[in-house]
């Protein structure tokens, strides 16, 4: 069977994250997570991809090449304008050849629920219940067959969400061809649903386990959950007097410096140095050639490569871009006094404890105090002691 994967969006919500990636190369446990679903997909058995691809596709591209590195087959189409899921769908049409399966690209998903629902007969749509549905497209069923898909509602009908995931045959392709523009102006695969629910011929498949990956505390949450099972592995160096409790992996080149505590679970990269004498606190990702140094605290958090945060630093329950320099004594707030829910740029994260996103390049002089719900765009320089909150466009320069 052959799988689309939709990958041509930029993920407007991840800004600054997405300045120069696209969404779908955010990293989860030190790995896109588009690869997290190309593996998942390939343990149950398909081997043949189209990536729409649009928005910086060369970072996709080079990372996943033809798939060899993969062991799958990956072929690629361009979506040359953001005009919807349904128009970047259409853009695979002439790479399929029969019955396939579609995959949101910003999304982890079981290898399991993958096999299960290629057994399905098409159409058919990947379902699961949701905390917040107001969030997501709501689907109500009878039995096991669509009645109908509400999208985005403020008072939804129910629980149960549209995942994302789908099995189709080529029928899909001559209802797409019909579509006329929504209301935002784009081309609505949901759209092109209707005609299957209103003749009861769309059926739901309940997964057992599906993560949305689409704000940036998003990324603390998976990133937490698929660090919950981690095997340990260590290929770097680990100095004397150093504490480990729970697993960790350690890259090569990587080295550990006297008197550093790590508690796992916990993924380093490779060529990174930590320590002496620091402290990284659970599900926490570290990417390659980092800097975590001497009396530095990092908890809950995901630092992208090239980052350096090397002297009195602390960073909780934040998501750190690439290539940043923390200055000595910069630390980033993360719970509020009242131990109310965080906001970020006006959006509630649901969360009592989140620090701050921070895009790429960004440079901390000495001293500075982030305030909790920080957005700091990339390329952005704060002055030492700065005070720095709320929304930051990128290269802004903050104070003297």
């Amino acid at each position: 069977m052959e799988c689309v994967v939709l990958a041509a969006g930029e993920g407007k919500r991840m800004r600054p994250l997405t300045t120069k990636r696209p969404k779908v190369m955010l990293p989860l446990v030190n790995r896109p997570m588009i690869e997290h679903l190309v593996i998942s997909a390939r343990e149950a058995g398909i081997k043949d991809f189209v990536f729409v691809v649009g928005y910086h596709e060369q970072e996709i591209r080079k990372h996943l090449m033809d798939g060899s590195p993969f062991g799958v087959n990956i072929r690629y189409v361009t979506q040359r304008r953001q005009r919807g899921t349904a128009d970047a769908l259409a853009a695979a049409e002439n790479l399929i050849s029969g019955r396939f399966l579609m995959l949101n690209g910003d999304m982890i998903i079981e290898s399991d629920d993958i096999r299960d629902i290629c057994t399905c007969a098409a159409p058919c749509m990947g379902v699961t219940p949701s905390t917040h549905p107001q969030d997501f497209g709501v689907v109500t069923v009878d039995g096991s067959v669509v009645t109908g898909l509400v999208e985005k509602s403020e008072t939804p009908p129910g629980n149960l969400i549209n995942a994302g995931v789908y099995l189709f045959d080529l029928e899909i392709f001559e209802k797409l061809s019909l579509l006329e523009l929504s209301e935002r102006g784009e081309l609505e695969l949901t759209d092109a649903l209707s005609d299957y629910i209103n003749s009861r011929s769309l059926t739901a498949f309940s997964l057992s386990s599906w993560m949305d990956v689409g704000e940036p505390w998003d990324i603390l949450d998976a990133n937490k959950s698929m660090l919950s099972d981690l095997e340990p592995e260590i290929k770097g160096e680990i100095e004397d007097f150093v504490t480990i409790t729970g697993p960790v992996v350690l890259g090569e080149g990587s080295v550990i410096l006297a008197g550093t505590c790590i508690e796992g679970p916990c993924i380093i990269g490779s060529g990174c140095k930590i320590g002496p004498h620091a402290y990284i606190r659970g599900s926490t990702a570290i990417g390659d050639n980092c800097h975590i140094g001497h009396c530095t605290e990092i908890k809950n958090s995901v630092i992208f490569p090239g980052t350096k945060i090397p002297h009195f630093n602390y960073v909780g329950d934040s998501v750190i871009g690439s290539g940043c320099n923390f200055g000595a004594g910069t630390k980033i707030a993360n719970l509020r006094h009242d131990h109310g829910h965080v906001k970020v740029s006006g959006r509630d994260t649901g969360r009592k404890k989140f620090g701050a996103v921070v895009g790429d390049l960004v440079q901390f002089g000495i001293n500075c105090s982030i305030n909790v719900g920080s957005v700091i765009g990339s390329g952005v320089k704060v002055a030492p002691g700065s005070s720095v909150e709320g929304h930051i466009s990128g290269d802004t320069i903050i104070g003297r």
